[in-house]
């Protein structure tokens, strides 16, 4: 999921380490873009916001959505200028000529005026999608139901049949690219339940719309013209083009400036099919993830037991230590196995804090995360690639007896945090590494685990209960 809006809906789908599936969704977003691709498309009340697109329509003419759900006519949550409804309807109202503006440079990129007439021809804004990119949700999963979510016997059954049909083009690419065939698999199946949950929105509606209309305009107009590259290459066809509501599509979510990077012809047939021909989806992604610095034959972390009276502050991406440190520091692998390689660097994250289990993460964790820049997902994607090849499920418990808290208590923390001297953002309901920064100096503050979990006793002890 290359770092730009998009990702609002790859990249922002979880805030990392507080587990707060969709509180990244205002982050910046990527390039991959997987901005609300196949897990929205798939879990829509789980990864609700800015990337939670309902069940569209058949498309209408010109590419368009019939029967979809309106635009609200509401101001957007993000209290952009360009967000407003006043705003949005002057946009809106000259999207023609937005468009049309386009030409020169859809021309400088090699584009003919026939193609460019022709794919854009009957284009109307989809509204609703600002809808889709401003909302901020009430309520969100926790990590543990999203995992129990993805992670499940009918997915893998599904994916360990993926792997036995196309096992020649998985061997091929292996070969080729020295990429894990499992972890392929996996985010095939997490991105689109394996190709079952693509999403219907037409890439060149959606990516006009957001070139021309709302606050990501100039990110938008470079996928938009991308998207007008590889039609007009003839990689693939319009109806092909088909996916969430910021412009990913196929199997494995390509945003249209993903694809030009690194999509692939596999088979050597001239096209780039990444939606449906698995030979050039397999190879693609593969070759994403390895011009991404994938480490050919490591994988990507592993569950350790942290041990009582660690110090969290040390459960930080920036602090990344040999394994053998870390062993020093107490921790050990939940399988009770050595680690293979101990002068290998990791950094330790902690998704539920100190009642959860840790995880070591390694060089290749870091490349998923380029994929798509959210600890969650990540996390998911190696698991689910660890359980297809045969490993068992995480061996320490979840928190599950923990809430999540709600948008309004998410705020309500923030403020109590700032009101104290520990935050010194703009409380926003949204959590990242400046609110888990503070969480963790006000537990260590009043002396319990500064693990930076949001959970439903620190905010009460921000109260003053």
């Amino acid at each position: 999921m290359r770092q730009s809006v998009a990702t609002q809906a790859r990249r922002t789908v979880f805030a990392a380490g507080t587990m707060v599936i969709a509180a990244a969704l205002l982050l910046p977003v990527g390039a991959h873009a997987q901005a609300q691709n196949g897990l929205s498309n798939l879990f829509g009340g789980i990864f609700s916001g800015p990337n939670a697109a309902p069940p569209q329509a058949p498309p209408g003419p010109g590419g368009g959505q019939t029967g979809a759900l309106p635009w609200s006519g509401e101001d957007g949550a993000s209290g952009h200028p360009l967000m407003t409804a006043a705003a949005i309807r002057e946009a809106a109202s000259n999207f023609n000529n937005c468009v049309a503006g386009m030409w020169p440079d859809a021309a400088r990129r090699g584009v003919t005026q026939e193609n460019f007439q022709r794919f854009t021809a009957g284009l109307s804004p989809d509204l609703r999608i600002m809808d889709l990119m401003d909302s901020q949700p009430e309520f969100t999963k926790s990590i543990w139901d999203y995992l129990d979510i993805l992670v499940n016997d009918n997915r893998l059954a599904k994916g360990r049949e993926v792997l036995a049909k196309y096992k020649a083009q998985f061997d091929a690419t292996e070969k080729a690219t020295g990429v894990d065939r499992y972890i392929i698999a996996a985010i095939w199946g997490i991105e689109s339940n394996y190709s079952t949950q693509m999403g219907d929105r037409s890439v060149l509606q959606s990516t006009a719309t957001l070139a021309c209309i709302g606050r990501r305009q100039a990110y938008f107009k470079d996928e938009f013209l991308s998207a007008l590259e590889i039609l007009n290459r003839g990689d693939l066809r319009p109806e092909q083009m088909r996916g969430s509501w910021a412009g990913a599509f196929g199997p494995t979510q390509f945003m249209p400036t993903a694809f030009k990077r690194f999509a692939v012809d596999g088979d050597g047939d001239g096209r780039r099919d990444v939606v449906d021909n698995p030979t050039d989806l397999i190879a693609s992604t593969a070759n994403n993830l390895k011009k991404d610095g994938w480490q050919a034959g490591q994988t990507w972390g592993f569950e350790v037991v942290v041990p009582q009276g660690f110090n969290y502050m040390l459960a930080d991406r920036a602090k990344a230590m040999t394994i053998a440190q870390w062993e020093k520091q107490g921790l050990k692998r939940a399988t009770g196995q050595p680690f293979p390689h101990p002068a290998e660097k990791a950094y330790l994250l902690a998704p539920a804090g100190a009642q959860g289990p840790g995880f070591l993460m390694l060089q290749n964790y870091r490349v998923i995360m380029k994929y798509n820049p959210a600890e969650a997902y990540a996390l998911a994607i190696g698991h689910f690639a660890d359980r297809l090849r045969g490993g068992q499920p995480f061996v320490q418990p979840w928190p599950r007896q923990e809430r999540e808290l709600s948008r309004s208590e998410r705020l309500e923390l923030q403020q109590l945090l700032a009101q104290r001297g520990f935050y010194k953002g703009t409380p926003d309901g949204q959590f990242g590494g400046q609110t888990r920064e503070a969480l963790r100096n006000f537990q260590a503050s009043i002396g319990v685990p500064a693990d930076g979990f949001a959970s439903s006793d620190v905010l009460d002890r921000l109260r003053g209960r």
